[in-house]
């Protein structure tokens, strides 16, 4: 069973190109979720993706609500430079949506209040750096839920 990678709201299309691309190569479900900085047919996204695009299974949601709806039994893990727990902590399983904010203000404080057992972060270890790249941040996050799974493998 494949993962899932959810942006919300993202606004950077070569960020999503990427992620996408990233979707592609690992069998990952993406999905895009609210108002998008971008229309998907956007230049920028499909070069960023390249032409990967047949590649990636993409669906959209209008909030994370319905998404959550349409998948009663997901286990959703929030991403967040403000998590206590990191990345290599969390205990993956196949079928795991990993979600991810929008670039500039990332995912809304109450939603990580309400979350906190299942919010991660990628440790920085900088002091003056603040945060990752996105697309960086989604392959860092899904490769190591590939690791645990044993899905690296062969």
């Amino acid at each position: 069973m494949s993962f899932h990678i959810v942006l919300i709201e993202p606004e950077i299309p070569p960020n999503t190109g990427n992620i996408a691309r990233l979707c592609g190569a690992t069998g990952t479900v993406l999905h895009l979720v609210g108002k998008l900085g971008f229309s998907i047919d956007d230049k920028q996204v499909k070069r960023a993706g390249l032409d990967y695009w047949k590649a990636v299974d993409i669906r959209q949601w209008q909030s994370l609500e319905e998404l959550q709806k349409a998948y009663p039994q997901g286990r959703f893990w929030y991403t967040s430079k403000k998590a206590v727990k990191s990345h290599v902590q969390a205990v993956f399983l196949p079928g795991d949506f990993l979600i991810f904010g929008k670039e500039t203000l990332g995912l809304p404080e109450e939603l990580l209040q309400c979350n906190r057992e299942w919010s991660i972060r990628i440790p920085i270890l900088s002091p003056i750096v603040r945060s990752l790249n996105l697309a960086n941040a989604a392959a860092i996050i899904l490769y190591e839920a590939l690791r645990q799974t044993g899905q690296l493998e062969g």
